[in-house]
């Protein structure tokens, strides 16, 4: 289902900030552009959080706004785009590199008295998966790596090669949701066996070779995501990040999140329900008791996703889902 925030529409310029996310060369197209606008409300005299700079082109609205932006991202590409592209915002913008798990202590550093609303676009940014020599994508032909920052060990060459086929087939059915994981697996064992994968094309033509065309979806996407997400340790960033946000979100503070992929949302969705119902029961208690855990007051009762202009604009927003939440005060 599609839901359109009121008022809003989908212009491809808001305020003079494009969205082509042209800036040093590092194209990325931001999603849910408005809506994000819309529930961080930045203003002048607001600190906003941007725990996944990318192309920075969330970022350089919030700045249009007013508001001073902290940004985090682990992509040293995505920092030195953002710097040249957010240049003219003096001391407004300030950028941190780290993994968006580490978001309390950035904003513990560098804003210690609290932020007004953080921001997780989640997932791997238009550039990454354009710039076929980063390993991200299964079109074009590029080392097999997939590590957004560069300076981790894993790499996705190192799965392929080396894990058992068990542990592949766990993978790729648990992160990328592939029935034919065993199938997959099986595959990558016997073609590894005879010369181990390096190249991003290599491993696609690989999976399909066993997995049917399904639409316009590439056979190896599923693979692909489980493999990238392993590298990256997605879901484990996601799940420490969103315990971090209610220690530094001020009373009032917005927290939005835009995530790609079915696990991704569903760790979202079922933080926030944790963190904002008022009472917690249990079968042997007399009566239900106040949720100690309770900080925010979900604003999105469902997903917002893509409107059909943004779809035309940007195909890639199609999975798109934004959740959003504002911090409570305590004895709310």
């Amino acid at each position: 289902m599609l839901l359109a925030v009121p008022g809003l529409g989908h212009p491809l310029f808001v305020e003079g900030v494009s969205r082509s996310g042209e800036g040093g060369g590092f194209h990325h197209v931001p999603v849910l552009f408005q809506e994000t606008l819309h529930y961080l409300a930045p203003a002048a005299g607001k600190t906003i959080l941007d725990a996944t700079l990318g192309g920075a082109g969330h970022a350089e609205a919030v700045l249009g706004r007013g508001a001073r932006v902290i940004g985090i991202d682990r992509d040293p590409e995505a920092l030195a785009n953002a710097a040249q592209r957010l240049r003219g915002h003096g001391e407004a913008f300030v950028s941190r590199r780290a993994n968006f798990a580490d978001l309390g202590e950035v904003a513990n550093e560098l804003a210690p008295e609290g932020v007004d609303g953080v921001l997780m676009d989640l997932g791997v940014s238009s550039h990454q998966l354009d710039s076929a020599e980063r390993g991200f994508s299964l079109r074009s032909d590029g080392p097999l790596d997939m590590r957004m920052d560069p300076g981790e060990a894993l790499t996705a060459a190192d799965i392929v090669n080396t894990w058992e086929e068990k542990e592949l087939a766990n993978l790729i059915y648990a992160l990328g949701e592939e029935k034919k994981s065993r199938a997959v697996a099986r595959a990558i064992v016997s073609r590894r066996d005879k010369k181990p994968f390096e190249r991003t094309l290599e491993l696609a033509d690989c999976v399909s070779s066993v997995v049917r065309q399904s639409g316009r979806t590439h056979p190896a996407t599923r693979t692909f995501q489980a493999l990238r997400m392993r590298v990256n340790r997605e879901l484990e960033s996601i799940e420490t990040a969103l315990e971090s946000v209610a220690s530094v979100l001020k009373p009032g503070g917005r927290l939005v999140v835009i995530s790609f992929h079915s696990l991704e949302d569903r760790l979202v969705k079922r933080f926030l329900q944790r963190t904002s119902r008022k009472e917690i029961d249990r079968p042997e208690w007399p009566e239900a008791r106040p949720n100690p855990e309770r900080a925010f007051r979900i604003l999105t009762k469902r997903p917002v996703e893509a409107a059909v202009a943004e779809l035309g604009d940007n195909p890639r927003a199609r999975s798109a889902k934004l959740r959003a939440a504002e911090r409570i005060e305590t004895s709310e």
